[in-house]
């Protein structure tokens, strides 16, 4: 059984809008694209190679699947190892509109995307990795569908923009598993669910 995990870019507020360029999903009149450039530096690439380097096949959703195909195809260096991992692996998108993904090792998941989540979960082994695809991952944490999370948190606030986790969402604890820091002050943090969210009463005390 495949382990499902989420890697995504975070704003201190939560946003995840957008993270790459003005033009990246500018839903709503959202004016910060591009917020994550500030910070990019060696040291985050480096990580995000060794976090691709281990995918078993990644699992997008469509807008993060348009704004990937329309650039990684174009990197053909051997050397470069996130273009490697995203060219060369299984790619799953879950789209009720693509029919035809002209990028090489993609599969289109239509119709029930959390049962059809669910079913690759148990016919693949390793590491199924969702990047960014907000709205995908929203949906799969709505079934308990996502067994890890990997945020990478950046000193900024916008104040408005797409975040990751929704009011209304499913309340939640985790456990944190693993964490670092970067030299931009990125704060890199691994996260396990472990159950619905508990509640106590401090006052009582």
């Amino acid at each position: 059984m495949a382990r499902l995990t989420l890697t995504t870019f975070l704003t201190l507020d939560g946003v995840m809008q957008a993270p790459g360029g003005p033009q990246e999903d500018p839903a709503d009149d959202f004016p910060y694209g591009g917020w994550l450039a500030p910070f990019a530096e060696d040291d985050m690439g480096g990580h995000m190679a060794e976090v691709l380097g281990r995918a078993r096949a990644f699992l997008l959703g469509r807008r993060t699947y348009d704004i990937f195909a329309s650039y990684w195809p174009n990197v053909t260096d051997p050397a470069d190892p996130i273009a490697t991992a995203l060219n060369d692996k299984p790619k799953y998108v879950a789209s009720r509109t693509l029919t035809d993904p002209a990028w090489a090792h993609s599969t289109v998941l239509g119709g029930d995307v959390p049962a059809e989540v669910a079913r690759l979960r148990e016919d693949l082994d390793g590491e199924v990795q969702i990047h960014g695809s907000g709205a995908l991952a929203r949906t799969l944490m709505a079934h308990d569908l996502i067994d890890e999370y990997h945020l990478l948190v950046f000193p900024v606030v916008l104040g408005r923009g797409a975040r990751l986790f929704p009011d209304g969402g499913l309340p939640t604890s985790f456990a944190l598993t693993e964490s670092r820091t970067t030299g931009a002050g990125v704060v890199i943090g691994t996260y396990r669910p472990t159950g619905r969210a508990t509640f106590g009463d401090l006052s009582a005390r």
